[in-house]
């Protein structure tokens, strides 16, 4: 031990816990870098020539194959940053910095806490105190540096992906319907029945115009539509299901069907919080486009006449939107409804009759998502009779399935202020004069 390192180290650090933190970025690094997690370990007999005993050292390993860019889904270093903010560790020990944050906002935030709560921080080459100037600068260096090791390591493999997209020869994950030949080239699926699913979907969305009448139409005819299973225990397998929305919207949208290739057509952005957010861009923003680069269900002239009757249909229900009233419209359960027979927020749809709005709850998640019929629509104009409990349902009746939760009214309401009218028309139709009375949403 060093004269500077023994300065360093005091009684009421040695009185502390010393925490050992070992990390490495992947699962596939757990497994083949071995040597470097037996060098994490190791520490554990350096804190122990400082003066630690066995008992004290606490190594936290729950971080094994999570990448160090953020905190957010790292367990293991977020209880670290409680216990040195709680005051039980004198000190904290990675192997090198990027062990422990490759972020200068958590790299930043522990030195800042360490500092507070006397912590000291060791790593391959000595002791720091982060309460001192000197070393605080320094341990800020290694931070920046480590970070950056990140970016330029980033920057040298997304330089050879966009190479190879922009060449059209980058090998990506290829939607239902097509796969890659033994040379990585791109091909229909050799098994007919996807074929025939797909084309049908293309069909029937150019017979009927829309996403929604195309979910029916499978719907009705009983038809399944295939999808990749890209997790769990039948990874990679082809599992048929009824065609939902989003399925549909998923291939009408994707260039891939119309033979181009495309690279670059979502942008990820990471919130504050640390989650990431995948947004669209418009084809002018695309990395790469390169079209009749394969095979393809329709053509290009086919693929943009899809989205344009997507988008008229999307701006026809935007238009009626816009002359209907605003989301703090008269309804008095806006955006407060649930459904009580599938427990599904009911949306509003507003009618103009007679100079006046009036709104009617619409449960219709189901409907939009698989095609099946809503599960109930409630006038909110009309009279609708109320039991005791405050049951509504379709025709006054309580519906099927219900938990008899006093709150429901056909639908649930969640916010404070319906369920306040709710209970008290509820008490006043349960009087021998209120039970002829009926109720107007």
């Amino acid at each position: 031990m060093s004269t500077e390192t023994s300065s360093k180290i005091q009684t009421r650090h040695v009185s502390r816990n010393a925490y050992l933190y070992v990390r490495q970025s992947t699962l596939r690094q757990v497994f083949e870098n071995t040597e470097s997690t037996k060098r994490q370990y190791a520490l554990q007999q350096r804190a122990i020539a400082l003066g630690w005993s066995i008992e004290q050292v606490v190594i936290i390993d729950s971080d094994l194959g999570r990448s160090g860019a953020s905190a957010v889904d790292r367990e293991g270093f977020q209880r670290l940053v409680t216990e040195v903010g709680l005051g039980r560790a004198g000190i904290v020990m990675g192997l090198e910095v990027s062990r422990l944050a490759r972020n200068s906002t958590d790299w930043h935030r522990l030195l800042e806490i360490c500092a507070l709560a006397d912590t000291l921080i060791l790593d391959e080459d000595g002791v720091y105190d982060p309460a001192h100037f000197n070393d605080r600068l320094l341990l800020g260096l290694k931070g920046t540096m480590s970070e950056a090791e990140l970016h330029v390591l980033r920057a040298r493999l997304r330089g050879g992906i966009l190479n190879k997209a922009r060449r059209g020869e980058l090998e990506v994950r290829m939607p239902i319907g097509f796969v890659h030949d033994s040379q990585g080239r791109v091909q229909l699926d050799p098994d007919l029945r996807i074929q025939d699913s797909v084309r049908q979907l293309l069909r029937t969305f150019e017979r009927t115009g829309s996403a929604t009448a195309t979910v029916k139409a499978f719907r009705e005819q009983g038809l399944l539509f295939p999808r990749h299973a890209i997790k769990g225990p039948r990874h990679g397998e082809i599992l048929w299901s009824e065609l939902t929305h989003s399925r549909t919207l998923f291939v009408l949208h994707n260039p891939t069907y119309a033979g181009a290739f495309t690279f670059g057509r979502t942008r990820q952005r990471t919130r504050p919080d640390g989650s990431t957010i995948n947004k669209h861009l418009p084809q002018s923003e695309w990395t790469t486009l390169i079209r009749d680069a394969h095979e393809g269900y329709l053509s290009w002239e086919q693929y943009e006449q899809n989205l344009q009757r997507l988008r008229d249909n999307a701006k026809s229900y935007g238009e009626e939107r816009e002359r209907g009233a605003p989301r703090e419209g008269p309804a008095l359960l806006q955006g407060l409804a649930i459904c009580a027979i599938c427990s599904t927020r009911m949306t509003v749809r507003y009618h103009h009759c007679a100079g006046q709005t009036r709104p009617t709850y619409v449960c219709q998640h189901a409907g939009i998502a698989t095609g099946q019929p809503i599960c109930q629509s409630i006038h909110g104009a009309a009279d609708l009779p109320v039991d005791p409990r405050g049951w509504l349902g379709p025709g006054g009746r309580r519906p099927a399935g219900g938990d008899g939760h006093p709150h429901d009214v056909g639908a649930r309401s969640t916010g404070s202020e319906g369920t306040r009218v709710t209970q008290r028309r509820a008490r006043r139709d349960a009087s021998p004069r209120g039970r002829a009375r009926t109720l107007r949403m």
